[in-house]
Formats: structure tokens, sequence, C-alpha cells
């Protein structure tokens, strides 16, 4: 069965800089890090101390909430430092990669025989289990709530985002692996999304919904989806995975082992040569980074993730966990004279005012970190409604977050959305607020007030 998905509100950001499609192995990382930030409302408790050796898939730390809840390293090797910042939180876990990797052994399963409770507790176990997130609140999925639908996003539409066609060719066999395992976990349906007319991996698996999607950005976000197939009403729980989530979840099956591979996109104008790379999960993004060149060393921005919702991380940052994207663009520091006051060519804007963008729809562009304003209160301009595609008012959603209006968030529908959702509102918001954090604190007071 599938059933086809039409977005018309959004708005898509085309960039210089778009990934070729070939994939190269990026240098060897000496020091791969875990961040426990990556992993939203999780309070680390550590299990590998600084100096303790492991292997790839070995626990480094575990959910101070729920102790089976495992969190493994990437790679083998020596867990070399244990950052801590402000009252003794803990920042990253700093590992110093063997140069031949030694696998914890998971063995081998036969997930068509397996039961629910078997592969839960797998999963759990071999460390997979944080790549199955939830709706509502966007964090890791509560193992003991069964979700109503499980839902896989395989069609992407964020700018210079990785093809999740091209990164999952020939991964067919860990792809269904793991699609088999979820069904076991959900008594609804396992949805999965493809491009309209994109020639997917995807497209052939086993006990799945298949909805082909077609539109602008957001159209690829899972939220999006799950609201014109399944909506989340109160009490309900759906769980979603990342496409390449999946293979390492299949992999772990087929395999018995915890292979944390990566296959990266490296875009942006500030790159020499964008195209894949293969890497694994908290890589240095200097491995990947300077492979390839960088235009202008000294006046560019790194971010793990897309241009709208990644983390700007230094030279010497690393991939974060959930990132399939390394986006490198100019820094926005310059100033330009009378910007405000004159005919606009070079910019993308959803307002025609001053702002010819509307005659090119095919360009792309070259742009800056620069956010061409400053802060200041809410305007009032309609504009939000124009990119996103949700049966919800989302000014007025930001405003019940900014004043922490637990009735009205709830009315108002803030059950099917994520900080990512309101990445296009942010954009192009001209109040210059920020949407995402702003979100993400409604989501942190309503998983803290309401569960």
């Amino acid at each position: 069965m599938s059933k086809d998905i039409r977005i018309r509100k959004g708005l898509d950001i085309k960039l210089v800089g778009e990934a070729e499609k070939v994939t190269a192995n990026a240098t060897r990382s000496n020091v791969y890090a875990i961040k426990p930030d990556d992993f939203h409302g999780i309070v680390p408790k550590v299990i590998a101390k600084q100096g303790t050796e492991v292997k790839a898939g070995e626990p480094l730390f575990h959910s101070k909430s729920n102790e089976q809840m495992l969190f493994p390293s990437p790679v083998s090797g020596e867990v070399v430092e244990i950052v801590r910042g402000a009252k003794r939180k803990i920042l990253a876990f700093k590992i110093l990669g063997d140069k031949e990797q030694k696998y914890a052994d998971f063995e081998i399963k036969d997930v068509n025989s397996m039961n629910r409770d078997e592969v839960k507790s797998h999963l759990l176990q071999s460390g997979c289990w944080p790549f199955i997130k939830q709706r509502p609140y966007d964090v890791i999925a509560n193992p003991e709530v069964a979700p109503k639908a499980i839902f896989v996003s395989g069609y992407t539409t964020a700018p210079l985002a990785a093809d999740s066609d091209y990164v999952l060719s020939g991964k067919e066999n860990e792809v269904q692996a793991a699609i088999t395992a979820l069904n076991k976990l959900t008594d609804g349906e396992v949805h999965v999304s493809v491009g309209k007319n994109s020639d997917s991996p995807l497209s052939g698996l086993n006990n799945v919904t298949t909805h082909t999607v077609s539109g602008p950005h957001p159209a690829g976000n899972v939220s999006v989806q799950i609201a014109n197939v399944d909506p989340i009403n109160k009490g309900e729980v759906v769980w979603v995975v990342n496409p390449q989530d999946l293979v390492v979840i299949g992999e772990l099956l087929l395999t018995g082992k915890f292979n944390a591979e990566r296959v990266v996109a490296l875009a942006g104008s500030s790159v020499k040569n964008p195209k894949y790379f293969r890497t694994k999960i908290g890589a240095e993004v200097s491995s990947v980074v300077y492979d390839s060149g960088v235009n202008d060393e000294g006046n560019i921005r790194v971010i793990s993730g897309d241009v709208l919702t990644g983390e700007n991380v230094k030279p010497d940052g690393h991939l974060g966990y959930y990132h399939n994207t390394i986006s490198v663009i100019p820094e926005g520091d310059d100033y330009e004279f009378f910007g405000w006051n004159k005919p606009i060519f070079n910019k993308i804007s959803p307002s025609r005012a001053l702002t010819f963008s509307w005659l090119f729809p095919n360009k792309k562009y070259d742009l800056t970190t620069n956010t061409n304003g400053e802060h200041r209160a809410f305007v009032v301009t309609g504009s939000y409604e124009d990119v996103f595609p949700f049966d919800i008012y989302p000014l007025q959603l930001l405003k019940a977050c900014a004043v922490n209006d637990l009735d009205a968030m709830e009315q108002l529908g803030m059950y099917e959305v994520a900080p990512e959702d309101f990445a296009l509102t942010e954009f192009i918001c001209v109040s210059k607020q920020p949407h995402q954090q702003i979100i993400r604190e409604g989501l942190d007071l309503m998983l803290k007030e309401i569960g």
C-alpha cells in the first residue's frame, strides 16, 4: 500500500556547493568524540573511565534514568579524556582510535525468529537504541511505551543535505533487517517515505507502508509526513529513525558488530571539491573537510549537519551523532553598506519586496551566515504560514512557548512538532527570533510538566 504526500507550503533553499555523488574514504581520525548533549534530555553516568580500553560497541555511559540505555563507543581504542564543563557536566568522551579496529561481539541474530522483548533487549544492550527517537518531544524513545507507528523519512529536502538514495545504495539487506526488527516493536505500521520520482533503495522493502513525497522543504521532515499520514494526539507516541541509522541496526543484526560507519556529504560554497566521504560517527571534522580543501580558510564556518539545523563546530570539532552532512560556508562577518535600502538579487526571500529571487527559481545562491538584522520583538507579517506546512498557527505557538503557556501549547499542536520544523520560519524571520531554541525549551517544559 502506498500513498502520495504532496506538500505545497515551504521554501527550497538552493545553495552553491552540492556534494558530487562520488564517495572517498576520509582520512582516519585520530580521536573520536561522543557528546552527551547530542542525546537531548539524557544525563550520563560514566561506565568507561579515563584510561579504559574499549571495543567498538562497548558502552561509554548509560542514562541516569535508565541503566539499560547504553551509549557505545564508535571505535575501539583508549578513552583518553572525559571533557567536563561547568558544575562538572560531561561534555564529551574522547577515544583515541586503534589502527586495527576491534568489535564487541553481539552475535548474529535471526530477526524473524525474535519476539518484541528480544529485539528491544538486543537493541538496548548493543547501544543501538539511541538511534530510535520519538514524537512528541523529539527525544530518545522510551522503551517502556509502545509506539502507534514508526516512521522513516528517505526524502531529503534540507539545503545541501546528504542524498538518502545515494548513501543507502547497496545497503538494502541491512535496511530490510532493521525494518523487520522495527516491525516487532509496534502493533501499528512502519511507514517509509521516498521521493516521488526517485529510485530509492527504500522503495522495495517488505513489511512497510511506502509513501511518495513531493514538494519543497520541509517536505522531507518526518514531522510533516507524520502530520499527513497519522497525526499525533495527546497520549500517543510515534517513533522515528534516520535512514542511515537503519544500516547500523541492520548490520548489527546480520554480523553481530556495531559498525558506526557514516557516509557523509561534505558540501558548501567554501569547499573546493564537495563530495561524499566514508567515515565514523564522532570523527574529527578536519579529517573530512581539509581532504577536499577550503576557500578562504580563515573566514569560514564549519557546520556539523545542514545549514538550517546543524551545529557550529571548530576545526578540531567532531561529527555529531545523528549528522550525515558537513556544511562549510562563508562566515557572515562583513557589513553591507545601505544593504537595507537597495534591490537585492543575490539573496533568497519569500517576499517580493526589494528581493528578486522569485524571478530566478532555479538559481543557486552563495549565502553567508550573516543574519542581515538583529534580534527584536516579533513582527506580525504572515510570512511564517507561507513556509509552514502544518495545520498549526506557528506564530501563536511560538508565543505560547515563549511565555510557558502549557494549555495553549497543547491546543496549538505542540505534540506534532520538533525544533527542526521551525528552521525555515527562523530563516525568514524579520525579527531574528531563535525559533528552534524557543520550541526546544517549550518541548522540554511539556516533557517535565506533562510527561
